[in-house]
């Protein structure tokens, strides 16, 4: 009897694993979606800049948005992963706003 208790434990499992990781990639899809709107955002911004001749990186601006998604993580992520991966996202963001103000620097 308990091998067929485990064989349906398996397969629920299995099942559950199978649904849970549809669910991470339909979230990935949106994250993506997402992050390429907020490089368009940035790509306007880069070329705002270059017109107004203002510098790429605007620390104050950086520290800010560092700061809100520090506050809006409500978790399981810790402020600082959140910060970890905002930070590489800001990076990202720089280099096309680099490329659309036509600014080399």
């Amino acid at each position: 009897m308990s091998e067929s208790r485990s064989a349906v434990s398996a397969d629920a499992a299995a099942r559950e694993l199978a649904r849970l990781r549809e669910n991470i990639d339909k979230v990935d899809e949106v994250l993506v979606r997402l992050l390429n709107q907020r490089t368009k955002y940035a790509i306007e911004i880069g070329r705002i800049k270059g017109v107004l001749d203002l510098p790429l990186y605007s620390p104050e601006r950086e520290k800010q948005v560092l700061t809100n998604v520090e506050q809006w993580s409500e978790g399981p992520l810790e402020p600082a992963a959140m910060r970890r991966l905002f930070e590489r996202i800001i990076d990202e963001a720089r280099a096309v706003e680099r490329h659309a103000s036509g600014k080399s620097s």
